[in-house]
Formats: C-alpha cells, sequence, structure tokens
C-alpha cells in the first residue's frame, strides 16, 4: 500500500509503499477513503525536517540538555550515532481519516465490516486504529466532510475548556482551518466571535457567517478593536488557535481580556507571560490537549478503557462523535473550507507548495478500484544468494532494533530475510538500509517462511514468550532481546515448548560478551568473589509501558536481569537465593530503585544496585568485583582496571557492551553448530531469579529458586 512519510533528516515528503497493516486485537482495519491534510501541524513538520541540525537544535533545547548529558555519560561518537540514527526514522504523516471498515478486531463492539467510520489514521490507504479513536459516520454526513472530524475535535476541546456561556464574546486568534471551525461552533454556541488573523481572504470567509474580524496586515489595533467592540469591558475568552514563536499573541490576549478572563492555548506560540497582566486581571490561562480526555493515555487509547461518562463527560471519541452529529444538523459548514481535492499519487500538488500555499483544507483522495488489495508483504530489496543457516527473521521495529540490533548484524555474515513491523513504516525504512528483503507487518509471515532458521524478538516484553512458543514451535533457533519471560506461567511454557522444540533459546545478555567481563572473567578464575554491580538507569515517566507489569514487567524484571545474567556469568554458577530490599515505603512490586541480594550454589555473592534517582550525567553503569585478594572495577564498559591483579593491566574502549560481540557469535553458531553460546538452564535461572528479587520484595523475604 502507499503511505505519506516525511523525513526529520531531509525534510523530504514521501509517497512511500509499505506492506499494509492487518487488523489487531482492540482495533479496526479501515481502508481510506479521504483524509485532511492539517496544513499548519503538517508545515510544522515537513519545516521543522528540511531545516539544518543547528536549527532544530535551537528549536529544542531541552533535547540538546539530554544529548550533551549523554555525552557526559557515554562519549561523543556513540551519542551523535545514536542523534542521527534518530533523525533518519521516517515520520508517517496525517491524523484525520475517513474510510470503510473492513476487518474488526477481537473484543471490539460497536463496529462491522462496511461501516463509513472516521479516525486519527495517518495519510494511507489502510490503517489500524484501536476503536476509542474511531467513530461512526452518520449516513447524510459526506465522508470527505468527516475527514475534517479529527481536527474540529481540537478546537472543539479548547471550546470545552474556555467553557464559553450564551451571550459571551469570545476571540479567536488565528482563522486556520481549527480557528474557523473553532469560530462555527462558537456561534453554534450563541457567542459573538471576534476573529483575528493575517490573511484577509480568511477573514472574508469568517465574516459571512457572522464572525467580527480584524487583520492587523490592514492596519488594525487588535487590543483596541477588541475593547471597542465589547464597550471597553473586554472579552469573556480568549482561544488561541494561531502559531507563532513569539510572545506578542499571549500578551495581547491578555490586555483583550475582561477582568477574570479564561485564555485558552490550542496553537503554539511563546509563553513568555507578563505577571502583571495576569495578576491585575485575576487571569485563568490553560493549555489545551489534541482531541480531549483521553489523549496520550494507552490505557484509554491503546487498551480500550473507557472513561465513565458520569465523571468524564467529553472524552476524544465523544469529542469526534460531537463534531459528527454537528456535522449532520448543519451546526458546522465544511463545504467552503474545502480548497482543492487531490489524488493521493498527486500529493506533491500540496506538500511541494505548502510554505506558500493559501489552502484551508486540502483533501486527498484514494484509490478504491477492487484491484488494489492489501498485502501485508513487501518485496524490499531482491532476494540475495540461498544460505541454509544464519537466516533470520526480525519481530519488532523499534529502537533497540534500529540504533544497536541491526547496525551489529551488519557486521556479520547473517541473511537478513524479512522483518515484521506493527505499521509497516519502521520495518521498511530499516530493511531498505540494511538490505533486508522482505517487510511485513504480520508474523505468521516470519513464522512460516522456510528459509527463516532463527527469529529474532525485539518486542514489548509482553509479547516475547508468545513469539518464542510460537518459534520453537515452528522448529526454529529464538533470539528474544530480554526478558525472556513476565512471570512464572509464560517460562513454564517456554520451557516445556523448548524441550520438544529442534530449535534453541538464545536471550540477548550481551554483557558477558563484552571486552571488559571477558577480561574479568579470563583473569579471575573460579575463585569465590563478591561483587557489586550498580546501574544508574535513570528515571522515565510512571507511565511509560516498561512500568506496566503485564506488558514491560516492570524495570527489575524488564532490565536488572542484564545484571543478575552479569554476575551468573563472572561467578560461573547459578543463582541460589534472592533477597530484594526498595527504596521508599509500601513497595509492592513496581520498583526502580532497589538492591538486590544474589546467593550462589558455588557460595559466592553479589550486590545488584538498579537505581533510578541518580544524575544522567554520571555512568550508568559500574561493577566491583573482589576474590582472592584483587580487585577490578569496570567503569560503564568503557575502562576496566585490576588491582592487585597481577598481569592484567588495564582495558579501554569506546563503550561497548558486547552487542556486536555478541551478534556475531550468535550467527556463527547459527551456521556451525556446537554448544549453546547460554545454556539454557543458565537463561532459566536469570530468568526466575528476577521473578524471585519481586516475590521477596512483596514478601519481604529471602526466596530460593527451588521454591518456584
Amino acid at each position: 500500500m502507499k503511505q505519506i512519510i516525511q523525513s526529520f533528516d531531509t525534510g523530504a515528503t514521501i509517497l512511500e509503499e509499505v506492506p499494509a497493516p492487518i487488523v489487531s486485537p482492540g482495533s479496526i482495519l479501515i481502508r481510506t477513503k479521504y483524509s485532511l491534510v492539517s496544513l499548519g501541524t503538517e508545515k510544522m513538520l515537513v519545516e521543522f525536517g528540511k531545516a539544518n541540525l543547528i536549527s532544530k537544535a535551537r528549536q529544542q533545547p531541552d533535547k540538546v540538555k539530554q544529548v550533551l548529558e549523554k555525552i557526559k555519560a557515554e562519549g561523543l561518537m556513540p551519542t551523535l550515532e545514536t542523534v542521527f540514527n534518530k533523525l533518519k526514522q521516517p515520520l508517517p504523516l496525517g491524523y484525520c481519516n475517513v474510510g470503510e471498515v473492513e476487518a474488526v478486531g477481537k473484543g471490539v463492539t460497536g463496529f462491522k465490516v462496511g461501516d463509513v467510520v472516521t479516525s486519527n489514521g495517518p495519510h494511507a490507504e489502510w490503517v489500524n486504529v484501536p476503536q476509542n479513536l474511531v467513530a461512526k459516520v452518520p449516513d447524510n454526513v459526506e465522508p470527505a466532510h468527516a475527514a475534517f472530524t479529527v481536527i474540529g475535535s481540537i478546537g472543539l476541546q479548547g471550546i470545552r475548556l474556555a467553557n464559553p456561556t450564551f451571550g459571551e464574546t469570545v476571540v479567536v486568534v488565528g482563522l486556520g482551518l481549527i480557528g474557523l471551525l473553532t469560530a462555527q461552533m462558537l456561534l453554534a454556541n450563541g457567542c459573538k466571535v471576534i476573529g483575528v488573523d493575517l490573511d484577509q481572504t480568511k477573514c472574508d470567509l469568517a465574516q459571512k457567517w457572522g464572525v467580527k474580524t480584524i487583520n492587523p496586515r490592514n492596519g488594525d489595533d487588535v487590543v483596541g478593536s477588541v475593547l471597542e467592540e465589547t464597550h471597553q469591558v473586554g472579552s469573556d475568552a480568549v482561544i488561541i488557535t494561531a502559531s507563532a514563536q513569539g510572545n506578542e499573541l499571549i500578551r495581547d490576549a491578555a490586555r483583550m481580556s475582561r477582568k477574570r478572563g479564561r485564555i485558552v492555548l490550542v496553537g503554539v506560540i511563546g509563553l513568555d507571560i507578563n505577571r502583571s497582566d495576569f495578576y491585575e486581571k485575576e487571569l485563568t490561562f490553560q493549555v489545551s490537549c489534541s482531541y480531549g480526555p483521553g489523549r496520550y493515555d494507552d490505557d484509554y487509547e491503546q487498551k480500550g478503557i473507557d472513561y465513565p461518562l458520569p465523571f468524564v463527560r467529553w472524552t476524544e471519541k465523544r469529542n469526534f462523535e460531537t463534531i459528527l452529529d454537528a456535522l449532520s444538523r448543519g451546526n458546522i459548514d465544511v463545504k467552503e473550507l474545502i480548497t482543492e481535492k487531490v489524488p493521493l499519487e498527486s500529493y506533491m500538488d500540496i506538500y511541494g507548495n505548502m510554505g506558500k500555499s493559501s489552502s484551508i483544507a486540502s483533501i486527498l483522495e484514494y484509490p478504491q478500484s477492487e484491484g488494489n488489495k492489501a498485502g501485508s508483504s513487501i518485496v524490499v530489496n531482491e532476494k540475495k544468494s540461498e544460505a541454509s543457516k544464519g537466516v533470520l527473521g526480525i519481530i519488532g521495529a523499534g529502537n533497540f532494533t534500529k540504533m544497536t540490533m541491526l547496525p551489529a548484524l551488519d557486521k556479520t555474515s547473517a541473511r537478513l530475510k524479512i522483518i515484521a513491523s506493527s505499521g509497516g513504516v519502521s520495518g521498511t525504512s530499516m530493511a531498505k538500509k540494511h538490505g533486508i528483503e522482505v517487510s511485513t507487518t504480520d508474523v505468521e509471515n516470519v513464522m512460516n517462511d522456510p528459509d527463516v532458521d532463527s527469529v529474532v524478538i525485539t518486542t514489548r516484553h509482553n509479547s516475547h514468550a508468545r513469539f518464542a512458543i510460537q518459534a520453537l514451535n515452528a522448529n526454529k533457533h529464538v533470539f528474544v532481546e530480554k526478558p525472556l519471560a513476565l512471570n512464572s506461567d509464560e517460562l513454564d511454557d517456554i520451557v516445556k515448548a523448548e524441550a520438544t522444540s529442534k530449535g534453541t533459546v538464545f536471550v540477548g545478555f550481551n554483557r558477558r560478551f563484552s571486552p571488559h567481563t571477558q577480561a574479568i572473567a579470563k583473569h579471575v578464575g573460579d575463585g569465590l568473589m563478591n561483587i557489586n554491580v550498580t546501574m544508574n538507569a535513570g528515571a522515565i515517566p510512571s507511565n511509560v509501558w516498561v512500568h506496566d507489569m503485564k506488558i514491560g514487567g516492570g524495570r527489575i524484571i524488564g532490565e536488572a536481569c542484564h545484571l543478575i545474567d552479569l554476575c551468573v556469568f563472572l561467578t560461573k554458577s547459578k543463582v541460589k537465593a534472592v533477597n530484594m530490599q526498595s527504596m521508599g515505603l509500601d513497595v509492592e512490586e513496581n520498583t526502580d530503585n532497589a538492591s538486590i541480594f544474589l546467593k550462589f550454589e558455588n557460595g559466592s555473592s553479589a550486590v545488584v544496585n538498579y537505581f533510578a534517582n541518580g544524575s544522567k550525567a554520571y555512568s550508568k553503569e559500574r561493577l566491583e568485583l573482589y576474590s582472592q585478594e584483587r580487585t577490578y572495577i569496570m567503569d560503564n564498559f568503557r575502562k576496566t582496571l585490576g588491582f592487585g591483579a597481577k598481569g592484567f593491566g588495564k582495558v579501554k574502549t569506546k563503550m561497548d557492551k558486547g552487542h556486536k560481540a555478541q551478534f556475531n557469535a550468535y550467527v556463527n553458531w547459527l551456521k556451525n553448530g556446537g554448544e549453546p553460546l547460554i545454556a539454557f538452564e543458565e537463561i532459566v535461572n536469570v530468568t526466575k531469579a528476577s521473578f524471585a528479587a519481586i516475590t521477596s520484595l512483596k514478601e519481604e523475604r529471602w526466596v530460593y529458586l527451588n521454591e518456584l
């Protein structure tokens, strides 16, 4: 299928061939009829992409700070590599989509095949959208007009926050598409509306509906005109839908407001607020968040958990439905807002002239011929020479795959046959860059490929066990980026599948392959030891999926397992018992500030510190190993020193956590066979130890692994 994407690296807007999505649980597969180009938002993205690196940095000072901290902790070159990889990631454009339902996912109610619906899907021939972001289009609303639903909801949410009453005066600053829709809705609400814009064409259109307009370009004094229109009282509310870099708009909004007036920001402007302007009038100011309550909440958007109507009257979806009802009743008329309708293939008629265009709303039309079918796979690179072993199928196209795994695999002799990604865009981009032959959105295409002898899994943690079992049942080897499983039931199922499969399980415990770890392990030998290893993990927001115990498993199971495995490798012994202590009171299981005490079968011991409350400017990982009057100190996989360790010397490299060595060894093992790189029993032991840490925290005791 065809989809419009944009590169942050070059600024190019491209109509890309990507595999069509497949319907997923809780979602709806839609064949697109029309999509609306949001000229304001998309123009900003296109212009940002075309800007040079210095200009990009100036526009995102918070990101520059993060980059500087990363340079201090990890070095210049790894940081620059991360930044440039991030900039090359393609961005799907668009969020105002209308089409016909082609498939309904498991658990979805209220929709059926053939329904005409609107959603926040991108500019693509097929989209798969969660049910709470989809609304049915009434029979008497033209599909092209329904394409205004999502962008209309942005204006509607701004109105709901302003909370205007019948007869109040509301100023709309910026008569672009959102501003014009906002003005129409305010008029329907019984308000007196004053519109401000520099484009006289838009002012003239608003005047036809009964909006009093002010054009500063004509010499109009915005603040003076509003005060005159309100008999020197000032506006009851100001809704800013414009985009501007300076602070003039927020200053003028305060000056034109009445005492205790309300100001709501929908657009993007400078926010250097003058305290006296707000203090003297006791003004309120609020920023509107997109389509309404539920936005950016995974429970609502991705899991389909609705907010109860008596407590949250207007959610994203209920705002969508309100706009559609207004279109059906004729309270909103969008016909005059449509400047042009353009076939998808002619998309550059819109995007090529975006900087100069005076268009209000541009509609993309999609081909509807019977011969145009959704395909879940596309060939990106022509088939390479046959290889019977070392042929990889990759499931997952996130940051780890992009920034770490594929660059490492490029330096091996592996044949990269197929990559699966949920949306198709990221997988196709990676396939192009790394010579992967096929991009798909259907995991079954990876599992059923007869050439693939190893399935590499880098998806969200809650899918690791399911995909690993599928691959083992298909008699394929499995590489799972940690963790292997999130609970004992999943682990038991993997153990059973591995016992009857011709395939072998490998988990990406890369740190044992680092030259620093290898040097310590070789020199320290087999004696008993004490280990203290710390991960200065850094805080991540509580709403990130990693913290969700059902999806990410929490950061102990999801990431601290790396350090447990590191200790298993160095002690050359399995974990016998675990005790975890956490910072804070009444912590049950989801913690990222904890010390994990490990007893090993051979008598060694270790403490794994996983902390999220430290400075990101400090080294992320540090290991101290004590054994037989020798001490080894490893700092962030960049420098390792030995004290009292005769003949050890010093290991110094750029940061090397062992990824390249790990993937090279894994591909060589696939091709040449031999003993598994990590014994399956060790992998199971480390996984159980991470579960035991959680049990220990909840039950406040030592947990012995033979209990699990």
